[in-house]
């Protein structure tokens, strides 16, 4: 069994990004030599997200207006914010969109549905945070 493990950085310059990784993925499972098996993509921060939906910048909006509905940013609102922090919203946002993806590698190929793609959610950027790719299989 191969294995490879890889992280991607990421530094938005606003508070809310989606970002497509699906390229960066997808090398580090041609990298790694791997044909048959599954690749993790794990958002490594709590206020931070991996999802696989479409890569369509309407359905985007859709998801930021969606998720400030549920869950606001209130600074004052939330009491996880009593700690001196203002990111309770991007706490919640992440437990709404996910933590991990995991996609099933076929012929060293992702093997995704119609349009599937891998994003990157940040909730609360505008600093350094880390998403791990674990690439598995033979």
């Amino acid at each position: 069994m191969k294995s490879r493990t890889a992280y991607l950085t990421f530094n938005t310059p606003t508070r809310h990004a989606f970002i497509n990784i699906t390229p960066q993925v997808r090398k580090i499972v041609e990298e790694s030599g791997v044909r048959e098996g599954m690749v993790l993509v794990n958002a490594m921060h709590i206020s931070a997200s991996v999802f696989i939906n479409d890569d369509e910048s309407g359905l985007h909006q859709d998801f930021e207006k969606w998720l400030e509905k549920l869950a606001p940013y209130l600074p004052e609102g939330y009491l996880h914010n009593r700690t001196g922090e203002d990111n309770a919203d991007a706490h919640l946002k992440r437990q709404i969109m996910g933590r991990e993806v995991v996609v099933a590698i076929t012929a060293g190929k992702l093997d995704f549905g119609p349009w599937e793609q891998i994003f990157y959610g940040e909730f609360d950027g505008q600093r350094s945070k880390r998403v791990l790719v674990k690439v598995i299989g033979e």
